[in-house]
C-alpha cells in the first residue's frame, strides 16, 4: 500500500478528526442536490435548446442525463473511496500527480461557475425582467448591476449568502411546481385560452435545417448544462454524516428526481408552446404559464424566475471565489488573489476578479454561448475524473467504498470525449472562450512559479 493511500481518511476517522462538522444526511444532501441542478438553464436556456433541436425537446435532456448519470458514478466511487472536500482536483492529482494538470482542472471547475454564474445574470436581464420593468431598458447594464448585487451579497459573507440560498431555493422550486400543474392540467383539461391547442405531435419533430443527429447532438452539448451542479456535492463530504451509505442514496436519487422535472417540463413545453416561439425567447417557462394559465399573473411568475436564476448565480460566484481563494492559499497563483476583508472574512480580491470576469463575459456574450461554454469546460473535467477512476483502481483503501461498474466510467469517458467535440455542431466560439479562460489559468500558473518557484500543491485545500 502506498504512502498516499495509508494517508487517505476513512469516513469513519473523518467524523471526529476533520476540521468540519457532519451534520448532512440523506434528505438534506438530497435537497443539496435537487437544488444545485435546477436552476438557470430550465428557467432561460430551454429555448435555446428548442432552438437548436426543435420540438422534440425532451430528447438532448434524456441524453445528457444519461452521460450525466454515468459520471455519478465516477464521482460517487471516488467521493467514497477519497472522502475529502476537493472534488475533481483531489482525485486527478491523486491518479496522475502531475500538479499543472490538476491546477488546470481546478481552474476550469472555476470557470465553469463564473460561465454559468455570467448565462444567469444574462437570463436575468431577459424577458422575466422585461415583464416586470417593461422595456427600454439596457439588458447589458441591467447584467452588469445584477453580478454588482451578488458581489455585494458574496462580500458580505458566507452566513448570509447561505441563508438567502435556502430561500432561493424555496422560490425556484415553487415555480416549477406552477408549471408542472398548470402545463398538465393544460394539456389533459384543456386551456382556458381558445387560441392555445396542445400538440403532443410536436414532440417528435426536429430541426429541419440540418440532420436529426447534429439537432440533438447540438441541443445535448448545451442541455447538458441542466444536469451540471450534481459535481458541487462531493465538496461536502466532509460534513456528510456515513459518506459510503449516503452519498450513493443521495445523489443517484436526487439526479433522477431533477432529471424527471426537466422530461416533464420539456414534454409540457414542447407541447403548449411551438418551438420558434421558444428559441426567441429567454423566458420559456413564462410562455407555458401564460398558454396553459393564462389568469396566473405574469409579473409574478416572472419574480420567481428571478429568484430562480439569481440563485444560480450567487451559489457559483461563490464557489468561484472560493475556489480562486483556495488556489492562491496554495501559493498556485498569486497570493494577493486570496487577500480576506478583516471585518467580514471574506476574500474580497478573489470576489472582485471572479466578477470582473463575470461583467467581461455578460458584457460581449450572449446567454447561450456561456451556457454552451460552462457544459463544454465541465464535459472536460468529467473526461479527465472518469479517466481517473480507472487509474485510481490500482489504489486499494482499507474502508468499504462505492464501486462503479467498470462500464460506466469507460461509457463516461467516450461520450464525455465525443460532446465536447465538434462533432456535435457545437459552435467554434465556445471553443474560444473556453480557450481564453483556460489561458489565464496558463498565464497564472507559469507567473506564479516564475516568482516562487514553487511547485508544493494540495488539493485537498482547495475549497479554503
Amino acid at each position: 500500500m502506498s504512502d498516499s493511500t495509508k494517508a487517505t481518511p476513512t469516513p469513519e476517522s473523518g467524523e471526529s478528526a476533520g476540521p468540519l462538522k457532519r451534520v448532512l444526511g440523506t434528505k438534506l444532501l438530497l435537497l443539496l442536490v435537487v437544488g444545485d441542478i435546477l436552476g438557470t438553464t430550465i428557467y432561460s436556456l430551454t429555448g435555446a435548446v428548442s432552438a437548436q433541436v426543435g420540438g422534440a425537446l425532451w430528447v438532448p435532456f434524456v441524453v445528457a442525463f444519461v452521460v450525466a448519470f454515468l459520471t455519478a458514478f465516477s464521482y460517487l466511487e471516488l467521493v467514497t473511496k477519497y472522502p475529502r472536500a476537493a472534488g475533481a482536483a483531489l482525485y486527478v492529482h491523486r491518479a496522475f500527480g502531475v500538479h499543472f494538470l490538476t491546477f488546470m482542472v481546478a481552474f476550469a471547475v472555476m470557470c465553469s461557475g463564473i460561465t454559468s454564474a455570467s448565462s444567469a445574470a444574462q437570463a436575468f436581464s431577459g424577458d422575466y425582467l422585461q415583464q416586470v420593468l417593461g422595456t427600454g431598458y439596457p439588458p447589458v447594464l441591467l447584467a452588469i448591476g445584477f453580478i454588482l448585487v451578488i458581489a455585494a451579497v458574496n462580500l458580505r459573507g458566507i452566513g448570509e449568502s447561505a441563508g438567502l440560498n435556502a430561500v432561493l431555493t424555496v422560490i425556484e422550486l415553487s415555480g416549477l411546481v406552477i408549471v408542472i400543474c398548470t402545463g398538465l392540467y393544460a394539456i389533459f383539461l384543456g386551456t382556458a385560452d381558445p387560441t392555445v391547442a396542445p400538440d403532443p405531435g410536436r414532440l417528435l419533430e426536429f430541426n429541419t435545417e440540418t440532420s436529426p443527429f447534429i439537432a440533438v447532438t447540438s441541443a445535448t452539448a448545451l442541455a447538458f448544462f441542466a444536469m451540471v451542479g450534481f459535481e458541487d456535492s462531493v465538496n461536502m463530504v466532509e460534513e456528510v454524516k456515513n459518506p459510503v451509505k449516503t452519498f450513493p442514496r443521495a445523489l443517484l436519487l436526487g439526479m433522477c428526481v431533477a432529471a424527471a422535472v426537466y422530461l416533464v417540463i420539456a414534454v409540457v413545453t414542447s407541447t403548449l408552446v411551438p418551438s420558434e416561439e421558444l428559441a426567441d425567447s429567454t423566458a420559456p417557462l413564462l410562455l407555458v404559464v401564460q398558454a396553459a394559465a393564462p389568469w396566473f399573473p405574469p409579473v409574478l411568475f416572472a419574480v420567481i424566475a428571478l429568484f430562480a436564476v439569481t440563485n444560480t448565480a450567487l451559489v457559483n460566484m461563490l464557489m468561484s471565489s472560493r475556489l480562486l481563494f483556495g488556489m492562491a492559499n496554495e501559493r498556485v497563483i498569486p497570493r494577493q488573489l486570496g487577500s480576506v476583508l478583516p471585518s467580514r472574512r471574506t476574500p474580497w480580491v478573489a470576489i472582485l476578479f471572479t466578477s470582473g470576469l463575470a461583467i467581461i463575459m455578460v458584457s460581449f456574450l450572449d446567454i447561450a454561448s456561456l451556457g454552451g461554454t460552462t457544459s463544454l469546460l465541465l464535459l472536460m473535467v468529467f473526461s479527465v475524473v472518469n479517466v481517473s477512476v480507472l487509474v485510481l483502481r490500482r489504489e486499494k483503501v482499507e474502508h468499504e467504498h462505492f464501486k462503479a461498474p467498470t462500464i460506466a466510467p469507460v461509457l463516461a469517458v467516450v461520450l464525455s470525449v465525443f460532446f465536447a467535440s465538434p462533432l456535435t455542431g457545437r459552435p467554434l466560439r465556445e471553443y474560444a472562450i473556453a480557450g481564453i479562460l483556460l489561458a489565464i489559468g496558463v498565464v497564472f500558473w507559469f507567473a506564479n512559479y516564475a516568482i516562487t518557484r514553487n511547485k508544493r500543491f494540495s488539493p485537498e485545500k482547495l475549497n479554503g
